[in-house]
């Protein structure tokens, strides 16, 4: 087992080091409360991994899906899933025609008459 000053170093580095995605969270719109959710969560269990690595094989792929997500999915989807609720229908939801969010489909289907040449 490490030392008291080791295990305080270790765990201000994990810190540290889920500043980052916490971040990312933060930019694509999550709250607060769910942001430190997932840093109390990611933090607990890279903390256990460092004292205890015992359980690395089971930590470590969760430790890295969790720590990369907010890095790989785009912003907008993040957001998108934490805004669940709008955008789906009903009340002001996708269908309403003065959403100015929504962006004009773009026709691309090709002329029926085909241009003839010269």
């Amino acid at each position: 087992m490490l030392p008291a000053p080791a295990l305080l170093a270790v765990g201000l580095i994990i810190g540290l080091i889920i500043l980052l995605p916490a971040r990312r969270l933060q930019l694509a719109g999550f709250s607060r409360r769910s942001i430190a959710l997932y840093a109390m969560c990611l933090w607990a269990l890279a903390f256990f991994m460092a004292v205890r690595p015992l359980a690395a094989r089971f930590l470590i792929p969760i430790l890295l899906i969790a720590y990369l997500a907010p890095f790989v999915v785009a912003p907008g989807r993040l957001s998108g899933i934490v805004t669940r609720g709008k955008g789906r229908g009903g009340a002001g939801g996708s269908g309403s025609a003065g959403d100015p969010g929504q962006r004009q489909i773009k026709n691309v289907t090709p002329p029926e008459k085909p241009i003839e040449p010269e």
